[in-house]
């Protein structure tokens, strides 16, 4: 198992990417704290692990709450008595804004979910994972975070998608994950961030539900598909192990070749 005794904490661990790697982590052996803004799908997956054998604690919080991420890192100590791993998967894109939202209110929304509270939970657990002698943290950032909406795909807010919020937050992402990666190596503490293609989730639900968008944006895919949750989870599983021992500061790119193109 490569993760065998491991405590890891998974934000956004309720659904999608977040799901899916607390899943495939507490089969490679880590207890997992499945942390959800919503209380019922992180009790739903914690359940599911602990059907499988595995060991899962469920917290619910919000990461833009200073209060909640330290509550969220509080629980791994509190259930396991350390933790090692943090993956950052809580996210939205402008697309979960409230329908007719003022502009601003969306930019500070997402930006406040993706970078806010990447870097909020990270405060808190870095503190512990140096005090278990170390260990990694994922962040998720997306091929966003590399490049610009491509022309023609209508993501958000039609002529507005210019100052669509969300790859300057997944931009920023990557940014926080070197500097984090150089300042916490003397820690034993790895940093990497995932940079995932177009993933068929909850989060690219009502992008992908548009029959036009999803031809569109598969097709910019060579590989010939958009990834899966399970994708990403294998990508976090190996940057959070040994396996990666010699990352730090990376961007890991799955993407389905789309920004080879």
């Amino acid at each position: 198992m490569r993760l065998k005794d491991r405590v890891a904490l998974i934000t956004g661990g309720g659904s999608g990417i977040g799901r899916a790697t607390a899943l495939l982590f507490a089969r490679e052996g880590a207890k997992v704290v499945v942390a959800d803004l919503a209380a019922k799908n992180a009790k739903a997956v914690a359940k599911e692990v602990r059907a499988a054998g595995g060991a899962a604690t469920p917290v619910a919080g919000d990461v833009t709450s200073p209060k909640d991420a330290e509550a969220m890192v509080k629980a791994a100590v509190s259930a396991y008595g350390r933790l090692q791993v943090l993956v950052n998967s809580a996210g939205i894109s402008a697309r979960q804004a409230p329908p007719g939202a003022p502009h601003e209110v969306v930019w500070d929304k997402v930006i406040g979910v993706n970078l806010k509270g990447t870097y909020l939970v990270s405060w808190y657990a870095v503190t512990e994972i140096a005090k278990a002698g170390g260990g990694a943290i994922v962040n998720l950032g997306s091929i966003m975070s590399l490049v610009a909406y491509p022309l023609g795909v209508q993501v958000w807010g039609g002529a507005m998608t210019g100052f669509n919020p969300y790859n300057p937050s997944k931009g920023a992402v990557l940014q926080l994950t070197r500097n984090m990666a150089v300042h916490f190596a003397k820690q034993n503490i790895r940093v990497n961030c995932i940079c995932p293609g177009f993933v068929v989730s909850p989060l690219t639900e009502k992008l992908l539900n548009d029959p036009e968008a999803n031809k569109a944006l598969t097709e910019k895919h060579p590989i010939g598909r958009l990834g899966t949750p399970e994708d990403i989870a294998n990508a976090a599983l190996f940057l959070a192990s040994d396996e990666s021992a010699f990352m730090t500061g990376a961007p890991l790119i799955v993407d389905g070749g789309y920004t080879a193109v």
